[in-house]
């Protein structure tokens, strides 16, 4: 349960890392060197999990790349740039409705039955998502630039979700060996999409303090995090272990508060307890 609770924290202040990257490097690279740095952290233990279970990784790698690429890559972009836009709170709410893109593409994919009480549940998570992305906000070039980045977040869930129902069709190998492969996967979708962000000269080199940044994503959301849960859903089981991801959308919108001074408003209280409800 700890391990868990750890693991919400880790992905709670992730949201908050996020606003503090902007300005001290871009987000493409930010992209890059954390999963760089994954890589070579994981790559000091891993090495006997990815030996062991290579016969059957190597039989799903072109499956293998494209969930590192939906998971990791493409959902940490979109992540950092709406960072760009947004608030650590909205960030952190937004990322509640997961569960819900899961079950509609659970649905979509494998006609999964939806009950009268998840259909409820759908439909008050997106009440919520609604709420957090427009509400407050006014129709003013602000609320314009907010919905932006909410949306690109809501875009950012919804390839995490794809991520996630792909991991029923997971091949059978320890989590360690598949988590390399996926960080493996991401770390080589990153290079092109870095490369077009030099290209349009966007690309900004981190500052010392974007350096932390770097540090911190690659160590707590990255690594000490992955690392938690796939010892805490060993441990107490998938069901009970997802119910701890609940604990996200708090975290950062307390951190948002404490360490970055956001404002809590209303809409962001009523938005909260829609998502957490649904």
């Amino acid at each position: 349960y700890l391990m868990l609770i750890g693991t919400a924290l880790c992905w709670g202040g992730h949201a908050v890392i996020n606003r503090i990257a902007v300005g001290e490097v871009s987000p493409m690279l930010l992209v890059m060197l954390r999963w760089l740095g994954v890589v070579i952290l994981i790559s000091i233990f891993a090495n006997k999990y990815v030996r062991q279970d290579w016969p059957i990784l190597k039989k799903h790698l072109p499956y293998l790349f494209c969930m590192g690429a939906l998971g990791y890559a493409l959902f940490n972009a979109l992540f950092y740039v709406s960072g760009h836009y947004t608030r650590a709170i909205n960030i952190g709410i937004l990322q509640g409705s997961i569960p819900v893109f899961v079950l509609l593409g659970s649905f979509i994919a494998f006609q999964t039955r939806i009950s009268s009480l998840q259909t409820i549940g759908v439909l008050v998570t997106i009440l919520g998502v609604c709420t957090v992305s427009f509400g407050g906000y006014g129709f003013d070039e602000a609320a314009f630039t907010f919905a932006i980045g909410d949306i690109l977040m809501v875009v950012a869930c919804m390839l995490y979700a794809g991520y996630t129902i792909g991991l029923r069709k997971r091949p059978s190998c320890s989590s360690v060996g598949l988590f390399t492969i996926l960080a493996f996967s991401a770390l080589l979708t990153s290079l092109p999409i870095v490369a077009g962000e030099y290209a349009l000269g966007n690309l900004q080199w981190p500052t010392p303090k974007g350096w932390i940044v770097v540090g911190l994503v690659t160590l707590f959301p990255s690594f000490v995090a992955q690392i938690f849960f796939i010892k805490g859903v060993e441990t107490i089981g998938p069901g009970r272990a997802g119910v701890f991801v609940n604990l996200v959308p708090i975290f950062a919108a307390i951190l948002a508060v404490a360490v970055l001074n956001e404002p809590f408003e209303v809409f962001h209280a009523a938005a909260l307890v829609l998502v957490l409800s649904g």
